[in-house]
């Protein structure tokens, strides 16, 4: 974003440019103090001729400051590059040197209207300020320039960020896009066929499904969720799943009180959960036990999904669309921070293990 001819001089005309004029002058004016207090040897004329010449002094580094100031506004304005930039600057230095060695002669011509004007002296200061005016321009440009480096790099750099959160919220929307459906459309099949073979079990089930969408529904466009809330879809679900398996599925959960407050990416529970159910339990005739289990490990949090039955394919390390989903979730919310792990349970079956860092722990913002 170029600046406007206002903020192109207030970058040039600020307290802080003006205190550095300040001090040049009042430097340069105590170095060629030392040589008048050496010739008078009178401290307090010396200390007066110091103030009167950095009062001088200050005249031609005001007119500097206030031309150059003008000139960046110029340029802001007409958006004029090259030669006819340089060309502005460099009219702006020698006008600056000019005016503000004018300027000096008056002044202290008031104090003694003797003085004469003597042209070696003008082209001298003139020279003088100049040199000092084009030294100093060329810094500023330079630390301007910096500046408007650093500031491009700051909002590419917030734009990059922009564009990645926007970017990982797609990437998740896509994800969840996946697997909610899935879940839905069975259900619904499983529904659509008691209806037609226990109109009572199917108005049970649809019950459980309501119960579900009302816990899901809250949560399906966000990103994250809560343990709690995860572990209230995970009920419904198998509550659901229960109705249709019967005696062949029973299931536990256990989480204290103090981690279901812990932050973790949406439909992670129900994922590892549908996979137990799907590739565990539904293959075996006598089906089998789920247990869901939240614990403190060190100063973060791991979840456990446990089944008993015949396993889903823990040779393959876990290959599966709803695995990789669920890694994916994982790594965008927490990085290389969170992982899930899956091991052989004993005698069989499969546990499928969340384990998630501190941030998951903390206050949601």
């Amino acid at each position: 974003m170029e600046d406007s001819p206002l903020q192109a001089f207030r970058r040039v005309c600020n307290l802080r440019v003006l205190a550095a004029v300040y001090y040049f002058c009042l430097l340069y004016a105590l170095s060629r103090g030392l040589t008048w207090f050496q010739e008078s040897e009178r401290l307090g004329d010396t200390l007066f001729a110091i103030v009167r010449y950095t009062r001088q002094l200050l005249i031609s580094g005001l007119s500097l400051l206030l031309l150059v100031g003008l000139a960046e506004a110029l340029l802001a304005a007409t958006r004029w590059r090259g030669r006819a930039a340089l060309a502005v600057q460099a009219l702006a230095v020698g006008l600056a040197a000019s005016l503000g060695t004018l300027a000096r002669f008056e002044v202290a011509a008031m104090n003694d209207p003797s003085l004469r004007l003597r042209p070696a002296w003008m082209a001298t200061t003139i020279a003088l300020w100049v040199l000092f005016g084009g030294v100093a321009y060329a810094l500023l440009r330079q630390s301007l320039a910096e500046q408007a480096s650093r500031r491009a790099l700051g909002r590419l750099a917030r734009e990059r960020e922009a564009l990645l959160a926007q970017q990982t919220e797609a990437q998740l929307s896509a994800l969840t896009a996946q697997i909610e459906p899935h879940f839905l459309f069975n259900t619904l099949a499983n529904v659509k066929r008691l209806y037609e073979t226990a109109p009572a079990r199917g108005r049970h089930m649809l019950q459980a499904l309501i119960a579900y969408l009302r816990a899901a529904l809250p949560g399906m466009r966000r990103q994250e969720s809560t343990l709690a809330e995860e572990l209230e879809l995970v009920r419904h679900y198998l509550a659901i799943l229960q109705m249709r398996m019967g005696e062949r599925l029973s299931f536990a959960i256990d989480a204290p009180p103090a981690l279901l407050g812990a932050r973790l990416p949406t439909l992670v529970l129900p994922t590892l959960v549908e996979n137990a159910i799907k590739h565990g339990l539904s293959p075996l005739p006598e089906g089998g036990h789920i247990t869901v289990r939240a614990q403190a490990e060190g100063a973060g949090l791991c979840v456990e999904v446990a089944d008993d039955g015949a396993g889903f394919g823990v040779a393959s390390g876990g290959a599966g669309v709803g695995l990789a989903n669920t890694r994916a979730r994982l790594a965008a919310r927490f990085g290389d921070a969170a992982a899930l792990e899956l091991e052989a349970a004993q005698p069989h079956g499969v546990i499928a293990r969340v384990r998630l860092p501190a941030q998951a722990l903390e206050a949601a913002p």
